[in-house]
């Protein structure tokens, strides 16, 4: 993969994790990156959170993917601490690369390394070609989720 650099975001790359957030039909309907207002307050309140994780992937100066990881106290499965990767973005260009792939195991090995007993996430229904990457990498559809939005 070459130089690449996976760093916590700061509040310099927060354009280009928009537009990659926003760079795909599902998310072209519910981002809105002409109005950076309500992703910096976001953006501020993950910094504040010890348990936040937003990661880019950065080759040669450019923000070419990004995920959160976020690490959750639980007092089921005798007190396990879980990690949730969300907003898992790789740029169209840089998609099959492998770099995918780099930020999962990445993830991973955090959530190891702090002493998380499981790994989750969720991906939409639509998302079929994600469900396979994920199975490819060893996660497993155990359960149905369900959303309330508010």
């Amino acid at each position: 993969m070459g130089d690449l650099d996976i760093r916590p975001a700061t509040a310099d790359d927060l354009s280009a994790i928009v537009a990659l957030l926003a760079d795909d039909p599902l998310g072209a309907q519910r981002e809105s990156p002409d109005d950076m207002t309500p992703y910096r307050a976001a953006l501020e309140r993950l910094d504040a959170d010890p348990n936040q994780h937003l990661v880019v992937a950065v080759r040669d100066g450019r923000v070419i993917g990004t995920l959160q990881l976020t690490i959750i106290p639980g007092l089921s499965h005798k007190g396990a601490t879980r990690a949730l990767i969300e907003a898992v973005r790789i740029h169209a260009g840089e998609r099959s690369s492998g770099l995918g792939s780099l930020l999962i195991e990445w993830a991973i090995d955090t959530a190891r390394r702090l002493e998380c007993r499981m790994v989750q996430l969720t991906s939409d229904k639509t998302r079929t070609d994600a469900h396979r990457f994920y199975e490819r990498l060893g996660f497993s559809a155990t359960h149905e989720g369900f959303k309330l939005r508010l």
